[in-house]
Order: C-alpha cells, then sequence, then structure tokens
C-alpha cells in the first residue's frame, strides 16, 4: 500500500520517482573487442599494473574524478535524524550537485550506524574506490570525531559539507558585505547563534579568515559561550578558551547588543528586539532551513544586509557555492587533505566572482552561476600546491 504521504500527482515526487541518478558507461560496449579491452583479458593488464603501482589507480580508474557522499542519517537538512534510507535522496541530490556544477561523479553511501567507530571503519574500508569522502548530515558532536579520525587515516580528501562547506560560504559574504559597507573583517563584532556544526566551523573560518577572535561571541541553547561556562567540554571549551574576550553573560539578547554582525545557524527564534540592539549599519545571516532565526523582512527593519539559506530571498547562502568546487580543485590537485588554506582560497574565489558588482541584495553568486566552481577550484587546487598537499 502506499504511504499517505505520498501523493503521486505532486511535482516533487513526480521527479523523485526511480530515484535521480544512474550508472552509466564511459566507454563503447559494442563489439567483442571493445569486451576484451574493457573487461577480460584485457583488464587483468591494468590491474597488474596497479597492484604494481597503486598510484596509477588515478589514471586508470575513476577515483580521479569521483567522491563518496556519506551519511548516517542523523542530521538530514532541517528533518534532523531520519535515518539512513529516509537520507538518500537529499545525497542523491548532493551528488546531482556534484555532477552538474563541476563534473564530479558521486556515490550516495548511507551507513546503517551512528557509532563512531563503525562509521570511520566503513569509510576507512571503502575510501580506495573513491578519490575523497564527503561527510554529509552527521550530528555534531560525532561529526568532528569522525572527521578528525578520517582525515587522519586517509590519504585523500575529507570534507564535511555541513562544517566547512557552510563556513566557507559564509566568509565569502561577510567579506563582501563588509566591503559593501566600507567596513574591514578584524573591526567587525560578531555573534554567533548556535555552536553546532556549522556554528563551530563558521567561528574558526571567520577568525581564519581576518575576523578579530576577541569580537566574536558565540552562543549555544544555555547561552553565550564562555570560560564562565565551567561545564564545557570539547570543541565548546575551545570556543571557550579563545572568543568572548569581554566575558559576556547572558543569551542571545546579550551577545547582540552592540554587535555588527549576526551569524545565525541555530534553529531557534530570536527576537526583534534583540536585533533592534545591533549596532547601526549591521549584517543578519539567518541561515535555519525553512525558517530562519530572524525573518529577513524583520532584519531589515534594522540592518543594512540580510541573507537566508532560503532560494526565496535574496542572498542565499548555499553550499553548492562551494562543495562542488571544492572537491573539483582538490581532485584536479591529488590533493591529500583538505587545508585551511584552500577552504580560505575558496571563500576568496567566491567572493570575487561578484566583487565588482556588490549590492546589498548581492553579496554573493547565485547558486546557478556557471563562474562559481570552476573559479572555486582553480583557486582550491592552487592552495592545494601552495599547502604542499598536492601530488599533481
Amino acid at each position: 500500500m502506499p504511504s499517505s504521504t505520498v501523493d503521486p500527482a505532486d511535482p516533487v515526487f513526480q521527479l523523485h520517482r526511480g530515484g535521480k541518478m544512474a550508472v552509466t558507461s564511459t566507454v563503447p560496449l559494442t563489439s567483442r573487442e571493445d569486451l576484451s579491452l574493457a573487461y577480460t583479458p584485457g583488464v587483468a593488464r591494468v590491474c597488474e599494473a596497479i597492484a604494481a603501482d597503486p598510484a596509477l589507480a588515478d589514471d586508470y580508474t575513476w577515483v580521479s574524478h569521483t567522491v563518496a557522499v556519506v551519511t548516517d542519517g542523523s542530521a538530514v537538512l532541517g528533518l534532523g535524524n531520519i535515518g539512513p534510507r529516509a537520507a538518500l535522496p537529499v545525497m542523491e541530490g548532493k551528488a546531482v550537485l556534484f555532477k552538474q556544477f563541476a563534473g564530479v561523479d558521486a556515490v550516495p553511501v548511507c551507513l546503517d550506524t551512528q557509532d563512531v567507530d563503525e562509521i570511520v571503519a566503513v569509510v576507512r574500508a571503502l575510501a580506495p574506490s573513491f578519490g575523497g569522502i564527503n561527510l554529509e548530515d552527521i550530528s555534531a558532536p560525532r561529526c568532528f570525531e569522525v572527521e578528525r579520525r578520517l582525515d587522519e587515516a586517509l590519504d585523500i580528501p575529507v570534507f564535511h559539507d555541513d562544517q566547512h562547506g557552510t563556513a566557507i560560504v559564509v566568509l565569502a559574504a561577510l567579506r563582501n558585505a563588509a566591503t559593501l559597507l566600507n567596513r574591514k573583517l578584524g573591526d567587525l563584532r560578531v555573534a554567533v547563534s548556535g555552536a553546532g556544526a556549522a556554528g563551530v566551523a563558521v567561528t574558526k573560518m571567520l577568525i581564519a579568515g581576518g575576523v578579530n577572535p576577541d569580537q566574536v561571541v558565540v552562543c549555544d541553547s544555555k547561552g553565550i559561550i564562555g570560560r564562565h561556562r565551567t561545564e564545557l567540554t570539547g570543541t565548546k571549551a575551545e570556543l571557550a578558551a579563545s572568543t568572548n574576550a569581554d566575558g559576556r553573560h547572558g543569551d542571545i539578547t546579550e551577545a547582540l547588543r552592540g554587535a555588527d554582525v549576526l551569524i545565525g545557524v541555530s534553529g531557534g527564534q530570536i527576537p526583534e528586539a534583540a536585533v533592534a540592539g545591533m549596532a547601526p549599519g549591521g549584517i543578519v545571516f539567518a541561515l535555519a532551513n525553512p525558517t530562519p532565526e530572524v525573518h529577513p523582512e524583520v532584519a531589515a527593519r534594522h540592518v543594512a544586509v540580510v541573507a537566508t539559506g532560503r532560494s526565496d530571498y535574496p542572498n542565499q547562502i548555499n553550499n553548492v557555492l562551494a562543495f562542488p568546487g571544492v572537491f573539483r580543485g582538490a581532485l584536479d590537485a591529488r590533493a591529500t587533505r583538505i587545508t585551511e588554506g584552500m577552504k580560505i582560497a575558496a571563500a576568496d574565489a567566491i567572493a570575487g566572482v561578484v566583487a565588482e558588482s556588490l549590492t546589498a541584495d548581492a553579496i554573493v553568486p547565485s547558486p546557478l552561476d556557471p563562474r562559481v566552481a570552476p573559479a572555486v577550484a582553480e583557486a582550491v587546487a592552487e592552495a592545494a600546491r601552495r599547502d604542499g598537499v598536492a601530488r599533481r
């Protein structure tokens, strides 16, 4: 029996019927000679060559242009912990975006486990089939450990897009917003609402990109993170030690008092009165989907530049601006990992695409802008070589 939640006439369900992707051959298979070259006996010669020199897999298999999109289904979009099967349509969508925007082939891998040790073991075992690993929709704080351990264990790029893709695009957007308003990143007071995967990565990326850590205040569900919070561990303890130099206490309203920038990556709602307490000429990135922390029309009453994660408002902070080009560049350089320098290079490239035509409603390119992925790929590949992680 079909589920009562499925409407066969709904164009969304019509588009998804049968899935959104398939495997196709890149070589002809129309003659006995074709078969002998693509499969036995000819394929054995390629196998023997790779056995003698494993690096040849980059030239004679698909790994030079293929990544795995790996999830455990624990933090899918705004849907939460819906499990691996329900996550598969999102991972297929991610794979289609990889192909469309950067010519990167991607394979969804939805794991029926949420145990860190098991995830790491499975991905390590699968890694020889891929040129990179895109971690997706794995909840915090486990996502930090999964990425760290895989990054240490593998000699191919590992990239948790919920963290770093978001952070790259936020840095790009903030660079352009600051330029538009004739401000410098190092002078901005920044409040980050949310200390999960995206919040932590955004904070680190902004600091790496030039924001003064002393001028950053991060809030979680219990309020401002700082040295006064003795219960903090892990990444939150690191944030407490490196941010909030003024020792602010309280909630998001206190964090926003006099702030120049709000970065919302929490999903929680922020009252208009708190936004009204920001410094004049402020910037609000309310990125929760589908409901931003502050409605963009409300935010626009009090600040100069507003961005969201939604496609129906200007300035969409969309990860698709980052991850296709990041992996294209990393694969082209045959990078062994994604460095901080490669992420900052990606942000600079995204910002640069629209740098000559900035307006308050256009601080980042459209996700459909065909200039973005090539620009990001070139910048990332160059940064990989500069950082010494490129193999060509």
